[in-house]
């Protein structure tokens, strides 16, 4: 299942890169793009793991980036 969410806050390239290679990382994800460009997040991953990965990802992005958010 392929998901595109908008992202706010997201102020840098190299931290949109961080976060894709960390959310890469997540059980279950398939594969991720974090666009600076156009701050969205494309995440492809399996339907019954979604809201799982999401939370962690959700995480990771903050982790990153304290003032980023993921729009549901």
């Amino acid at each position: 299942m392929k998901k595109i969410y908008k992202l706010e806050n997201l102020d840098c390239a190299v931290c949109a890169e961080k976060m894709k290679n960390a959310i890469a990382k997540i059980d279950g994800v398939e594969s991720v793009d974090v666009s600076f460009l156009l701050q969205k997040l494309t995440i492809c991953a399996p339907e019954e793991k979604m809201d799982e990965i999401m939370k962690k990802a959700a995480k990771a992005i903050r982790k990153v980036e304290p003032d980023c958010k993921i729009i549901f």
